[in-house]
């Protein structure tokens, strides 16, 4: 059986499209259909049922993934190997969401460097676009907010975040906590936001969970980093919610107050996902563990 065939047929079905796949292996629809159809005729059976978006594998096509994909990762690890020889290290490929990757996962894994691994990372905020990627092989390792579903990716819950509203003192200051608990939503509905997506990702999920509505104004300033939407709220550009631990220092050092205290605050759960098998590669193994330990202490 051609590896190249197989290694599309795993493609198509972590990628569950044969247009996603063709993208991610860097080939046309039509030679990913080609390839797919001429696996089918050598194994004699239907692999995928062809949907209006995408494809479903058929319980033979479960079976084969199942089967192979762990050995065509690990046909990737003893190249990857070779040439990590070569160059005297192993080499991580790690993708997530800019802020949580720059002052989380990078500094956990620097112990790491010291033993010989190499770091490759990828900033990505979307979720599917990275665990399209991580299933296609261009990760090792992603960290998202989001479970995946299937069983050819393996998701580990890392940490919770916490998840708080805050602004600069002078607009803390005409606001009173007490106030906000019993009318913030509307309240906050006249005041300047700032978020990272015009969704409003952030305040959503805060407003939905402290006053079990959705915020019905839109954002005034839109920074696609959350690093900037916290430089932004300090300077008094509007309220944000911001994960805790990246706006701990600005609390600390008055730049940025918090307006309210809920009972139970809204969390974030970040999880660590890899191909299901590579956990058996020393490298990924190590790095896993490693970000798992440090978590324990975020």
């Amino acid at each position: 059986m051609d590896l190249s065939l197989l290694r599309t047929f795993v493609t198509v079905h972590r990628a569950g499209s044969f247009t996603r796949a063709a993208a991610l292996l860097g080939l046309s629809q039509p030679a990913v259909t080609s390839q797919i159809r001429a696996l089918e005729r050598q194994l004699g059976r239907p692999l995928f049922l062809r949907r209006a978006r995408g494809v479903t594998p058929t319980s033979i096509g479960d079976e084969l993934a199942h089967r192979a994909a762990p050995h065509l990762d690990a046909l990737v690890e003893i190249a990857e190997t070779g040439l990590g020889a070569e160059r005297g290290a192993r080499t991580l490929h790690i993708a997530g969401p800019p802020e949580f990757t720059s002052l989380r996962a990078l500094p956990a894994l620097a112990p790491l460097v010291a033993q010989g691994l190499a770091l490759r990372t990828s900033f990505l905020g979307d979720t599917e676009q990275l665990l399209d990627g991580l299933a296609a092989g261009h990760h090792d390792l992603a960290l998202t907010t989001a479970r995946p579903r299937g069983e050819l990716l393996t998701a580990t819950p890392l940490c919770d975040e916490e998840l708080v509203l805050v602004a600069a003192p002078r607009w803390a200051a005409r606001l009173s906590p007490e106030v906000l608990l019993s009318t913030g939503a509307v309240l906050l509905e006249q005041l300047p936001v700032v978020e990272v997506h015009e969704s409003l990702p952030f305040a959503s999920r805060y407003w939905a969970a402290v006053f079990e509505t959705a915020p019905a104004a839109a954002a005034t300033v839109i920074a696609p980093d959350l690093r900037a939407v916290r430089e932004a709220a300090a300077a008094g550009a509007g309220l944000a919610v911001l994960p805790r631990y990246l706006c701990e220092g600005a609390l600390t050092g008055g730049r940025l107050v918090t307006l309210l205290d809920p009972p139970v605050p809204p969390l974030r759960t970040y999880f660590l996902v890899v191909r299901t098998g590579t956990l058996a590669l020393a490298h990924i193994a190590r790095a896993h563990e490693e970000l798992l330990r440090a978590a324990g202490e975020w």
